[in-house]
C-alpha cells in the first residue's frame, strides 16, 4: 500500500475543514497538510441539503469566517450564497489543490511506537493508500451525512403520495399546486414551510410539540448604516461584535429570566399572526427558551405564510399514515400529496471513522473534552464541535487557531506527542451540549463528556472560549508535550 507523510490530516471539507485549511496557510506555512472529503464536492451541509429555502440558521456576520468578511448586508443567507462564499474562500487562500474529494478515511489508528496516526484512505476511484500524519483534525460535523432520523410510524408504507426527506431531497420535485405536510418543528421545518408555500396549494406543518421562534430582519440595518461611515471591513467587524454580544446576552437572559424571554417570544408571535390565532397551543413550548435551540426566521416569513393562509400548523401526534395522508391521535385527517419528514438528524461523532489507539477502539463517551476540542488521553487529535447556542463558525475559528498554536509549539519543542491528560479526574456524566433537543438526547451514549472543572468545562460562550483558547496558556499543566 502506498503511503505519504504529512504534518496534519484534516478530515472533512465543509465549513470547519475549509477554515482549518485556510488557517494553516496563514499560521503554519511550513507545515504540510491535506483535506480529505468523502463526498464529491466541498461545502458539507451547504452542498448536501438542497431543499427549498435552505439558509443559514445563524447570522452571517458570525457565521462567516473571522479572517474573511461576509461581503453582504444579508443577515440570513441562502444556502447557495454560503456555498459561493466557501468556494471563493478556497480560491482566495489557494487551498483547492489541498482538498481530495471523493476520498474517505475508513480507519484511523495511533501508533504509540511511531508517534503517528495511520489513516487508511479510500478514493472512490482508485486503490486505497496510507496517510501517516503527526496530527489529525476531525472537521466532519456531528451528524450522519448518509441517513437522517426517521421515526417508525404505523402505516408509513401505505402512503400513496411522495416522500421528500430534507437530507435526500428529490431532484426537480414538483410541488406546484400540491398539498404538502411538513412533519417537524425545528429549523428545517420553519425554513421549508414558507418556501414551499409560495407554489404549493397548501402547506401544513405537523408538530408534536411547539418550538420557540425568533424573527429578525433579513438584512442588518446596523451594518448598512455603519457602511455609510466606514469601509465595509470595519463595518462588518463592528456588526460582528454586536451580534456576538447580542447572542450571548439572549442566551444569558434566557437562562436567568426564562419567563421574560418566553413573554418576549410569545408577543413576537402574537404580533405577527392573525388575531385570535392559538399561539399558546402552537408556539408556546412547555420548556424554557434555549433548553432547545431557537429557530431563526428572516423578516417573519414563516409567520407571514400562516397569516396569508398559505400555510397552517397542527400540533398533534401521528396515529398512523393512510394512503392519502396522515391521521392524528386527536382524530384529524390531514390530506397530503407530499410528506416532508423534517424529523431531525442522526448524530455521528468523528464522521463514522473507525478510530483506534494501538488497535483499541476509541469510544468518545469514555472520554472528557478538553477546552471543547480534544479528547482526554488521546494524542495529537483535535475535534471541531461548534456552538449549539450561537454560530458554529465562532468555535470552529477558535479551534483552528489552537490547532496551529499546538503544531507550532510542538515543532519548537521537538515534541512528538501533544495530549490532554485527566490527572486522575474521573470521566463525569455531563453532556457535551446542554441542549435537550431530540437528536442530542438520542445520542448521549455516543458523545464525550464535560465537567465544571477547567479545562474540561465546555463554556458554550465565545468570549470565555476566546480568552481560554486564543489567549490562554497552551501548556497549562493538563495539555502535555512530550
Amino acid at each position: 500500500m502506498q503511503r505519504e507523510e504529512i504534518d496534519l490530516l484534516i478530515i472533512g471539507a465543509g465549513l470547519s475543514g475549509i477554515g482549518q485549511a485556510c488557517h494553516m496557510t496563514q499560521k503554519c506555512k511550513d507545515k504540510s497538510f491535506v483535506v480529505v472529503e468523502a463526498r464529491d464536492s466541498i461545502g458539507g451541509t451547504w452542498d448536501l441539503f438542497r431543499y427549498p429555502g435552505i439558509r443559514s440558521d445563524s447570522d452571517m456576520f458570525t457565521f462567516g469566517y473571522r479572517f474573511r468578511p461576509w461581503k453582504s448586508a444579508k443577515d440570513v443567507a441562502p444556502g447557495q450564497e454560503i456555498l459561493d462564499y466557501l468556494n471563493d474562500t478556497i480560491d482566495e487562500f489557494a487551498v483547492r489543490d489541498r482538498i481530495r474529494l471523493g476520498t474517505r478515511v475508513t480507519d484511523l489508528d495511533w501508533s504509540s511506537t511511531k508517534k503517528r496516526w495511520n489513516a487508511t484512505v479510500r478514493p472512490a476511484n482508485g486503490e486505497p493508500y496510507l496517510i501517516v500524519a503527526k496530527f489529525v483534525s476531525s472537521c466532519t460535523g456531528y451528524y450522519n451525512y448518509e441517513h437522517g432520523y426517521l421515526p417508525e410510524w404505523p402505516g408509513f408504507d401505505a402512503f400513496g403520495g411522495q416522500i421528500a426527506h430534507p437530507q435526500h431531497w428529490p431532484k426537480d420535485l414538483d410541488y406546484d399546486g400540491k398539498r404538502v405536510v411538513v412533519i417537524g418543528s425545528g429549523a428545517t421545518a420553519v425554513t421549508i414551510v414558507p418556501a414551499m408555500a409560495q407554489k404549493a396549494a397548501h402547506v401544513t406543518m405537523l408538530q408534536r410539540s411547539p418550538t420557540y421562534i425568533l424573527s429578525r430582519p433579513g438584512e442588518d440595518g446596523f451594518a448598512k448604516w455603519l457602511n455609510r461611515l466606514l469601509p465595509w471591513p470595519a463595518a462588518w467587524k463592528l456588526a460582528r461584535i454586536k451580534n456576538i454580544l447580542l447572542s450571548i446576552y439572549m442566551w444569558n437572559i434566557s437562562k436567568r429570566k426564562p419567563q421574560g424571554m418566553r413573554k418576549f417570544l410569545r408577543k413576537m408571535a402574537v404580533d405577527a399572526l392573525p388575531e385570535g390565532f392559538d399561539v399558546d397551543t402552537h408556539f408556546n413550548p412547555d420548556y424554557d427558551p434555549w433548553d432547545q435551540r431557537l429557530c431563526l426566521i428572516p423578516d417573519g416569513d414563516f409567520y407571514e405564510a400562516i397569516r396569508t393562509g398559505q400555510a397552517s400548523v397542527v400540533t398533534d401526534e401521528i396515529d398512523h399514515f393512510t394512503s392519502t395522508g396522515i391521521h392524528t391521535k386527536n382524530g384529524e385527517d390531514i390530506a397530503a400529496d407530499i410528506v416532508v419528514p423534517a424529523t431531525g438528524l442522526q448524530v455521528q461523532f468523528l464522521g463514522g471513522v473507525a478510530a483506534t489507539l494501538d488497535g483499541v477502539p476509541i469510544n468518545p463517551a469514555d472520554h472528557m473534552v478538553y477546552r471543547g476540542m480534544m479528547l482526554s488521553n488521546v494524542p495529537n487529535f483535535i475535534v471541531t464541535f461548534g456552538y449549539s447556542n450561537a454560530s458554529w463558525t465562532l468555535k470552529a475559528d477558535l479551534t483552528s487557531d489552537f490547532v496551529c498554536r499546538i503544531l507550532n509549539r510542538a515543532a519548537n519543542k521537538s515534541s512528538d506527542v501533544v495530549m490532554p491528560v485527566l490527572n486522575g479526574l474521573a470521566v463525569g456524566d455531563q453532556p457535551l451540549v446542554s441542549l435537550k433537543s431530540g437528536y442530542l438526547e438520542r445520542a448521549k451514549s455516543q458523545l464525550p463528556k464535560t465537567s465544571d472543572e477547567r479545562p474540561w468545562k465546555n463554556y458554550e460562550n465565545y468570549i470565555a472560549d476566546m480568552m481560554s483558547i486564543r489567549y490562554g496558556k497552551v501548556e497549562d499543566g493538563v495539555l502535555r508535550f512530550s
